[in-house]
């Protein structure tokens, strides 16, 4: 048995049929190899290189930008050093920021205003003890003990506005606020410090005066606690200096 294929005539090459699809051209795309730059001839050597003597290479000078002749310069003066404000007499002031104590009588305005709710509030002690069947005998030990009484509602009403942390109802009619030296709302330190330093002016009362003789206004307890009241507005205040 021969090896050719059946139905095929010797001698005739095999049929192959054609293609069914169109040939497509090259692809559109081009590779990045052809946009790689070819790199050029390799530096050549010094005639010290090419020696054999190893130099570092330096790298180029900077030229500084020369100033024209014509242009100027700015003379800038030292900055001044900060002092502290000082008062007519040039005795250094303790109060850094710009408000300013009230005058005397607004101080006292106010605290007149004060000692009236505290009256008032020994005036109820007073009553709810005569409603209890309390009797009002006058005696040295009842005396006493109804004083007691009125210093005792007397802290009793400053304490807790220090406890608090806001001003008493005399500021507050009156427009005052506490504020430190430096300009500041005080904190709870400070309003506690400043209320003890109320009750020894108050027990020597020289504290109290000695905003008369400062020469910023300011009594004992503002020295003590650093704090001192100042109008909330100027436009508004209740007295104002002349």
């Amino acid at each position: 048995m021969s090896g050719r294929v059946p139905g095929s005539t010797p001698g005739w090459p095999r049929p192959v049929q054609g293609s069914l699809f169109q040939e497509r051209s090259a692809s559109n795309v081009i590779p990045f190899d052809s946009f790689t730059p070819s790199l050029g001839a390799p530096p050549r050597p010094g005639p010290k290189a090419a020696s054999g003597s190893k130099l570092a290479s330096k790298p180029p000078a900077r030229r500084t930008p020369r100033v024209p002749e014509g242009q100027g310069k700015l003379d800038l003066l030292p900055a001044i050093p900060a002092k502290p404000r000082t008062l007519p007499t040039t005795v250094e002031a303790v109060i850094c920021c710009e408000a300013l104590p009230p005058v005397p009588q607004h101080r006292a305005l106010a605290a007149v205003i004060d000692w009236a709710m505290v009256l008032i509030g020994y005036g109820l002690f007073l009553a709810a003890f005569w409603l209890g069947g309390g009797a009002f005998a006058l005696t040295k030990p009842n005396l006493l003990v109804f004083g007691g009484a009125l210093l005792l509602v007397g802290f009793t009403y400053g304490l807790l506005f220090a406890i608090a942390g806001t001003e008493t109802t005399g500021m507050r009619w009156t427009r005052l606020q506490v504020m430190t030296f430096d300009g500041f709302p005080p904190d709870g330190g400070q309003r506690l410090l400043r209320f003890a330093g109320s009750c020894l002016s108050l027990c020597t009362l020289l504290g109290l005066l000695w905003c008369l003789a400062d020469e910023e206004g300011l009594t004992w307890t503002d020295h003590i606690s650093r704090t001192f009241p100042t109008p909330r507005e100027w436009d508004s205040q209740v007295l104002r200096r002349r």
